[in-house]
């Protein structure tokens, strides 16, 4: 982004709800029910057709046509965003929506009682999750038909002593994560989200999840008269100094509630008691009971659907949330039925991982061997007493994992940036992503393989190269390959303004997903039995 679009940036905030419209939210699908839509109030009411979505819940999107090939799942997936401002608020919806499918809750720590025709699912650090479904028709070395992707993005984080002031205003100190657009960050209604370890009456320490919705924090830019080279030499703030958050003005009572703990206490309190304060009124608790916190900076602007014809979802976390979303409701609307698995022999899997942002290198990223765990612990549950040549390994042979990131959509104003004949264009289908250098972990029998699953299933697919002029950036794929040699394919869904505090995709892409995830389930065992190479 150029520093003149950045210094013009505006963030819609939303103020006063309006009456509700029926606006043009879906072209071609009918509209059955009204939504309630906010708008930027400016003393008129929008027209339908500048309304952005505030927060468009699944049962108020309108259905589509009996003559639609399948229900859209963008609704939804739109609900996932809104609630899922962090790794962790990602895995406590896609917990939420498994057991409400009939999905059994898994802990690691016990013994697992597994059965062909079962469902079940655990999760890690509650920022990292493992679902599965049994075929009916399992055998001992039967494969895994994996999909994998993550629940992390990247976004500024809170250090772990936060609390800082300077020239009268209360700030608050953060570290960056992952590789964002930093500088998109700027002038934009900014919250907190994340986990909070707080003490119990009884002594016992709860896990819980705090997300303030309204607009608590802003990292305002530096006016263009006291930086008049800001538009030819470029917006470059320092990290550390300049990409602090602002809290609120410091008030004496402020002033003298810390000046309270402090004497209270060894040392000058790690964050400041009003965001304590804050973080206690949603939490429930006081805020002394509050006794350690694991918080994202998070922009407030909600999910929606943009564009002329609302063809694009503009939201923060499309990388990689939409992907983890398309892999979850693929899941289970595979195996909803009791039919579904009755002719499978094969174990239908996702596995969302944190941390691929920053290498995955973690108990709970993909360079943890959670997933392979997991399998090795469902072959040995499902062998029960049978004994033969080791079925993890024989299952491992015949099992594939499709590695689903975020792709780079073509760039209309920075088309000389893509390999002339490998641009990927929104709403135009799944990409496959390939590397020589095994940046990716496609190779020509993998994406055959995948590409064979959308060819009968009617699906567009496109593929990507990286110019040889240019570096090329990594997934899980590469990762979970050479954990124990698994068959992959890195794919992922076109974007444009990947890693900025707002992203933006393709609405079709969405559903185009789905249907590729869901029919890599239900046809990828037929479509391998047909093909023969190390035999």
């Amino acid at each position: 982004m150029s520093a003149t679009v950045l210094m013009a940036m505006h963030h819609l905030h939303f103020l006063k709800p309006s009456p509700t419209v029926t606006p043009r939210f879906l072209p071609n699908y009918p509209l059955s029910t009204p939504l309630s839509f906010s708008t930027r109030y400016d003393g008129r009411l929008r027209t339908a057709s500048t309304l952005s979505v505030r927060c468009s819940r699944s049962d108020e999107l309108p259905e589509i046509s009996k003559a639609a090939p399948s229900q859209s799942i963008v609704g939804d997936l739109l609900d996932y965003l809104n609630e899922s401002w962090t790794q962790f608020h990602a895995t406590a919806e896609a917990k939420k929506q498994l057991l409400a499918a009939g999905f059994h809750l898994l802990n690691e720590n016990e013994e697992w009682d597994l059965k062909p025709g079962g469902r079940y699912f655990f999760t890690r650090n509650m920022s990292s999750l493992v679902a599965f479904a049994v075929g009916e028709k399992y055998t001992l070395g039967s494969g895994f038909h994996v999909i994998a992707a993550h629940t992390d993005s990247p976004c500024p984080k809170l250090k772990p002593r936060s609390a800082s002031s300077k020239s009268g205003y209360l700030m608050m100190n953060v570290q960056t994560y992952g590789g964002g657009l930093w500088h998109t960050w700027f002038d934009r209604d900014l919250s907190v989200a994340g986990r909070a370890i707080v003490r119990a009456n009884d002594g016992s320490f709860l896990h819980k999840l705090v997300k303030v919705e309204r607009p608590l924090l802003r990292i305002p830019t530096l006016a263009i008269h006291l930086d008049r080279a800001v538009n030819t030499d470029g917006f470059k703030p320092n990290l550390e100094t300049h990409l602090v958050p602002l809290l609120g003005n410091k008030h004496e009572a402020c002033t003298k509630s810390e000046e309270k703990i402090s004497q209270s206490s060894s040392s000058k309190p790690a964050h400041h008691p009003l965001l304590l304060q804050v973080l206690s009124d949603h939490l429930g608790c006081s805020s002394d009971e509050i006794v350690n916190l694991e918080l994202n900076v998070c922009d407030t602007q909600p999910s929606c659907l943009g564009g002329g014809n609302d063809e694009f979802i503009f939201s923060g976390r499309l990388d990689n949330l939409a992907s983890s979303f398309c892999a979850l409701r693929a899941l289970v609307d595979s195996c909803k039925q009791s039919a579904d698995l009755s002719a499978e022999h094969a174990i239908r899997m996702i596995a969302l991982f944190d941390n691929e942002e920053v290498g995955s290198s973690s108990v709970h990223g993909a360079g943890a061997p959670t997933m392979f765990q997991a399998m090795r612990r469902i072959v040995n549950c499902l062998a029960q007493d049978y004994v033969s040549e080791d079925g993890f390994d024989r299952a491992i042979r015949q099992s594939f994992l499709v590695s689903a990131d975020m792709a780079h959509g073509v760039h209309p104003n920075y088309s000389d940036k893509y390999e002339e004949h490998h641009r990927p264009e929104l709403q135009k289908g799944i990409v496959i992503k390939h590397n020589a250098n095994q940046r990716y972990a496609t190779s020509g029998v993998t994406a055959f393989l995948f590409k064979e699953v959308a060819r009968i299933h009617g699906l567009p697919t496109q593929e990507f190269v990286v110019r040889n002029d240019m570096g090329c950036g990594s997934t899980i794929g590469p990762i979970l390959a050479s954990g124990v040699g698994i068959r992959t394919v890195d794919c992922g869904i076109p974007q444009l303004s990947m890693h900025s505090v707002r992203e933006m995709c393709g609405k079709e892409d969405i559903d185009t997903a789905y249907q590729h995830f869901k029919a890599f389930y239900s046809s990828f065992s037929s479509i391998d039995k047909k093909l023969s190479v190390d035999y």
